[in-house]
Parts: structure tokens; C-alpha cells; sequence
């Protein structure tokens, strides 16, 4: 140490390749790459969740028991114990890849309600009936649960005032409202 050199230096972080590119490119006004935009696909393995329900529909043949809710979120819990999944992109990656699992389910069921209820609706009319449209109302109900799925999951990333277990607590929220539709919509508790 020399007389002109402080007792104290501040040292420069080290760039790492994964950060540069994107500062050099942002220096130079270029765009990035698509590959480098996406964030990487979660490992994710639906089977987890799908053996789970699939088990719940033997032990429960007339799909009245709740205890097939305990299903969701099963796989995503499987990715994030994963390694390098574990931190909060990690998680959010997850529970998204479940999410999108459950809404797949949900779409199919719904799918096939909606064209039981036209029939049905169709029958009626034939018969000159004067009743409720199950169409109409089957619409009615899931236009109804989406305001309610955003705003019971917008309630709790509210909870976490900002915090970075907002993602992960919104995402896991979103996982388990679908699911429950999904379920509902398959003929879990009609009876």
C-alpha cells in the first residue's frame, strides 16, 4: 500500500456473461435475442398432480370428497425441489407450468358442459319448454368465478405488501382457484 492509495477501495463488481449481453446490447440499441428473452422452461411433471386426482376419482367413485383439492399443486411442489427452482422466478415458473395444467382441464370440462348444456337447452326448446338456459347460466357462473379467481388472488398479493412472496403466493393462489374449477366442472361434488 502506497501513501496516495486509500485504506479503503470500493471494488467494481464483476460482470457475469449472463448479465452482459443484455447491458451490451441495451448499449448499442440492439434487441435481444428471443432465446435470451424467454425465461427457461420449469421442470415441471404433471404427473404428481395427475396420479393424485386420478387415485382420489378410485377412492371417491362419486367424486363427493374435498380430499382430491389436496391434489393440487402436488407437481408444482415436486419442480420447486428442484435444483435451482427454488428461489422466487424459480417458483413462479412452477406453480405457472400447474396453473397452466389445471386451466387445460378446466377448458376441456368446460368444453363439454357447454355442449351438454346446448343440447339440453336445445331439447327444451324442441319440447317447448319454459325454462332457465343452462347455456346462458353455465356462461353466467364462469364469467362470475374468473372475477372472483382474480380478485381472491389479487387479495392475496396484497398480503404481502410488495414483498417478493407476492409472485409465488399469487401464482400458488391461481394453481389452487382453477384447480378447484376444474375439478367442479369435471362433476366433483355435483352429487
Amino acid at each position: 500500500m502506497t501513501p496516495d492509495t486509500p485504506a479503503h477501495t470500493t471494488r467494481r463488481p464483476r460482470l457475469r456473461p449472463a448479465r452482459l449481453l443484455p447491458l451490451l446490447l441495451a448499449l448499442t440499441g440492439a434487441a435481444l435475442p428471443a432465446w435470451a428473452q424467454a425465461p427457461l422452461p420449469a421442470p415441471f411433471d404433471e404427473a404428481a398432480t395427475a396420479s393424485c386426482v386420478a387415485q382420489a376419482a378410485a377412492d371417491d367413485p362419486a367424486r363427493a370428497g374435498h380430499a382430491v383439492l389436496d391434489c393440487a399443486g402436488r407437481a408444482a411442489r415436486a419442480c420447486i425441489a428442484k435444483p435451482g427452482q427454488d428461489n422466487t422466478v424459480g417458483m413462479v415458473a412452477c406453480l405457472d407450468a400447474e396453473r397452466r395444467y389445471w386451466d387445460a382441464r378446466l377448458n376441456a370440462a368446460y368444453a363439454r358442459q357447454f355442449a351438454a348444456a346446448r343440447r339440453q337447452d336445445a331439447e327444451m326448446t324442441s319440447i317447448r319448454a319454459t325454462v332457465a338456459s343452462l347455456e346462458a347460466s353455465l356462461r353466467a357462473m364462469q364469467r362470475a368465478w374468473i372475477a372472483y379467481r382474480d380478485a381472491a388472488c389479487r387479495h392475496e398479493q396484497a398480503q404481502w405488501m410488495g414483498g417478493t412472496g407476492g409472485g409465488p403466493a399469487t401464482m400458488s393462489c391461481h394453481v389452487h382457484e382453477t384447480a378447484r374449477q376444474a375439478l367442479r366442472l369435471e362433476g366433483w361434488w355435483s352429487h
